[in-house]
């Protein structure tokens, strides 16, 4: 079965030699693609789980008595909203990156950074999506009722338990919307990664078609196929989720 796929690909790529899926018949090329799609997919789950805490903890820090603590959010967000996540990225590889300590790498004589470039494009990337989670999160909680919350004063709810245990539920059903829009934006912006060089999809797709010419369409088309089905997936995932956390009279789900 895959010597015959492999065969048509190499047939088509003889026949038309501007569309020569060059990683369907050759195993080095399609170990650069399985690659690069694990990478992608490594990169997109970290991004999205961190920049959903930075977006929990910023809305509950958000809501802080301390003036210091609301304007040091407040100046978080505006920072990496109104810069190009594009330049914040280049800004931690390259300016930050300059301040990390290093350790001897395992052939004993270089130095290597404690935090990679992969690592550099999670923490760039979470950060500049979180800054948009805090700002939807607060969104929703500012559309619990205020007497809800002083229903669990009066109870003795400390601030803490009011928040995880009755704001921060309520908010997440009203704020799923928005949040889905920001996660599926996120995936599709850690294409920007090969900027620093991570070796994801897109960086694996420019190298092929850089080594193989004729590869340039068929790399290009089948890049575009996976995140479609990669963001799809998510949006699938999400509009379920958000099916089923709907809150009752209040807008309706996507399906």
């Amino acid at each position: 079965m895959i010597e015959t796929i492999q065969d048509f690909f190499r047939t088509l790529a003889d026949t038309y030699p501007k569309w020569n899926f060059i990683f369907f018949h050759e195993a080095a090329q399609w170990d650069r693609v399985v690659s690069g799609f694990f990478v992608t997919l490594q990169l997109s789950v970290a991004c999205v789980i961190l920049s959903v805490i930075i977006g929990v903890v910023g809305a509950w820090a958000q809501g802080s008595p301390s003036r210091t603590i609301r304007w040091i959010v407040q100046g978080y967000i505006q920072f990496f909203r109104n810069t190009p996540p594009l330049i914040q990225l280049l800004f931690f590889y390259f300016a930050l990156g300059q301040f990390t300590p290093t350790v001897t790498g395992p052939d004993g004589w270089t130095e290597q950074p404690i935090i990679s470039n992969v690592g550099w494009a999670i923490i760039s990337l979470s950060f500049f999506a979180g800054a948009f989670n805090v700002e939807i999160f607060r969104s929703g909680i500012e559309a619990v009722p205020k007497s809800t919350l002083e229903a669990a004063e009066s109870l003795g709810f400390t601030r803490a338990q009011t928040y995880t245990n009755i704001t921060f539920p309520l908010a997440l059903r009203v704020s799923l919307p928005a949040l889905n829009n920001n996660l599926i934006n996120l995936v599709k912006t850690t294409t920007q990664a090969i900027a620093i060089a991570v070796p994801e999809l897109l960086y694996e797709m420019v190298s092929i078609w850089n080594d193989y010419a004729s590869a340039q369409n068929a790399a290009m088309t089948v890049l575009f196929f996976t995140y479609i089905a990669l963001v799809g997936v998510l949006a699938f995932g999400m509009n379920r989720w958000e099916a089923k956390l709907l809150v009752p009279g209040f807008g309706k789900a996507r399906r």
